[in-house]
């Protein structure tokens, strides 16, 4: 069976039940109950309904038409993978989904949800805007996906890792009681956490729930007298090693008495912040339905976790150090099978770099599934080798690799776009201007408040004044020995308006696609910190953790300004100096090459 012919199989089934319900569209996001970007195998509902397999996305059902909704990273992407005779394709941010369904429904239809797959706020806007038009906003008990996905896999049993305070730099205890007292200085009873990294963080435990994302699934409720109820399966956990690792004051519950403990927060009549962007309409739905008074604010781990302390930051420059290791032999090695003529293609390139990776101390796994893409490949942003025919090297002029690392010190993430072959003059005029932009980061000195919003024209006016641009974000947060995409800092055209604060890691990659073509990304992560300069007002700057060359083959020098080519060198001679002890004496020689100056 062709994978057309399994998609509008299940597409039929979904029909067929919407029609036994008396439904007139149903909803399919790309989320868990835990609303994370990353999910694990059994959670892929929308994979399964649509073929689409990114990050993020959502599909609307109704009885004679559907579409997939998906924003500008996966725009190639989803058209590749989801059936154009079974969807419409449409984007995400432009065409929102709830505005173009109720442009397709008539009054007094019925639309369903799965509530644990929906934030809050997401459902409480859907079923304002559906009401004006009198659609009803059903939610469903049982997801149909699930009753139909025969061979879903089965949920990790892996065991829940005690992650140690010599990589944290602050106890489990010296949290659980910074986040309770700002709990009591606002006057509430708790706080439900229901994103899995802010009670990984919390707790001080990690997991391997999900590839490349290294947390155990789990909720918590964490209340003013600093006790914790955590629920998670306790077939992975250790209760007794658990208790020691956390101290007292926490209770450990199966997954199934979440809702148990919800009723009975709401029959105590509490108080309790709730995060309606990132907890999903169920749980929220039933602690007001049970008396619980619900005060909306962030999740009260987000901004702490964000914020690495001395040894957090300590930990990801070694992981960067030895990322930077990794990166560079594989670069000199590329190199060698390019002037040797090796046969290759993306996933032979993807394998190497992994293993050496595996070949530093403490690596655990991919901090995500490397983007490992030849000449037009590169010009999707989340591509993927594995959904297709990897591309033989050989016949391309440039690669890009985006990948990155989890290790017990940190995680990491890094995009590099190298010569493989031959470019022409618009290829390095794109390469420069994109290097440009992400020098303008690098580069920049900040006031106190500013946010990554603020930012985010920088990294874009090389491309913009030559009349071109990118459509995705200039910079996400990254976590330590978590997500590799953290909130809430963020550099994004239309990004997080929360100030970028000391300790808070993100990455910088202004990037430039042409479909059919080429793609380019030059990305390194920075950690913002105060600048040492002289100012009459608080001033931040961006500080360096990735260490590895950018390929000046690709460069136009003539576009670059002389403080430009003195960053490069400056950089360069950084990375040589950082890395150049780790390498061979064939990989040095590579290295002394790489970063000559130029």
């Amino acid at each position: 069976m062709t994978n057309h012919e399994l998609i509008a199989n299940r597409i039929q089934a979904l029909r067929g039940w919407m029609a036994e319900q008396n439904l007139d569209a149903l909803i399919i996001p790309h989320d868990d109950d835990h609303l994370g970007e990353y999910l694990p195998a059994e959670a892929e509902r929308l994979a399964w309904a649509t073929g689409f397999t990114g990050s993020a996305g959502v599909a609307v059902l109704l009885a004679d038409t559907a579409a997939l909704f998906v924003d500008g990273r996966y725009t190639l992407q989803a058209r590749q993978q989801a059936p154009e005779a079974l969807f419409q394709h449409l984007h995400l941010i432009e065409q929102p989904h709830v505005e173009w369904l109720a442009e397709q429904l008539d009054r007094h239809q019925r639309v369903a949800i799965d509530p644990r797959l929906h934030s809050y706020s997401g459902y409480q806007k859907m079923k304002a805007l559906l009401a004006q038009k009198e659609i009803e906003l059903a939610c469903l008990e049982e997801n149909p996906i699930d009753a139909m996905w025969q061979d879903r896999p089965a949920p990790s049993k892996a065991d829940v890792m005690m992650y140690d305070i010599a990589y944290t730099g602050q106890s489990s205890e010296a949290k659980r009681e910074a986040i309770a007292g700002r709990l009591r200085q606002q006057g509430l009873d708790a706080a439900l956490l229901t994103q899995s990294e802010s009670i990984n963080w919390l707790l001080n435990v990690r997991g391997r729930d999900i590839p490349c994302f290294p947390v155990v699934l789990c909720y918590a409720v964490i209340y003013s007298n600093v006790s914790v109820d955590f629920f998670v399966d306790t077939d992975k956990l250790d209760c007794n090693a658990f208790s020691q690792h956390v101290g007292n004051d926490v209770s450990v519950y199966p997954l199934e008495k979440l809702g148990d403990v919800l009723h009975r927060i709401g029959e105590d009549k509490l108080k309790i912040l709730v995060d309606g962007d990132t907890s999903n309409a169920w749980s929220l739905r039933l602690l007001k339905s049970s008396g619980a008074t619900l005060v909306q604010g962030q999740d009260p781990c987000t901004l702490p976790k964000a914020c690495k302390n001395a040894v957090e930051l300590e930990g990801m420059r070694l992981a960067h150090q030895k990322d930077a290791v990794a990166m560079c032999r594989f670069l000199a090695w590329l190199d060698r099978q390019v002037e040797k003529h090796t046969e290759g293609d993306e996933g032979t390139l993807a394998d190497q770099l992994q293993r050496f990776r595996e070949e530093q101390e403490h690596f655990v796994e991919p901090s995500f599934d490397s983007i490992s893409a030849l000449g037009p490949n590169a010009a999707m942003c989340h591509y993927h080798h594995t959904n297709g025919t990897p591309r033989a090297l050989g016949q391309d002029g440039i690669y890009l690799i985006d990948s990155g690392g989890q290790y017990l010190e940190g995680t990491t993430d890094i995009t590099r776009t190298v010569k493989v072959g031959e470019v022409d003059d618009d290829v390095k005029r794109q390469f420069t201007r994109v290097l440009k932009g992400h020098i303008a980061i690098d580069r920049v000195r900040f006031p106190k408040g500013t946010s990554g919003i603020q930012l985010d024209v920088l990294a874009r006016l090389p491309l913009w004044q030559a009349g071109y641009n990118y459509d995705h974000g200039t910079g996400h947060g990254v976590g330590h020995f978590l997500s590799v995409h953290e909130g809430p800092q963020r550099i994004a055209s239309k990004g997080s308006l929360v100030p970028l604060e000391p300790g808070m890691v993100l990455s910088n990659e202004p990037g430039y696609y042409r479909e059919g073509a080429f793609g380019i990304r030059c990305e390194n992560l920075v950690v913002v910190e105060p600048s040492e300069e002289p100012s009459e007002i608080t001033m931040y700057r961006f500080r360096r953790l990735t260490l590895v060359p950018f390929d000046v083959r690709l460069i136009d020098k003539s576009l670059l300004s002389e403080d430009e080519i003195v960053w490069i060198n400056s950089y360069h001679a950084e990375v040589r100096e950082a890395v150049k002890a780790h390498l061979s004496d064939h990989e040095i020689g590579w290295l002394l090459q790489a970063t000559a100056p130029i």
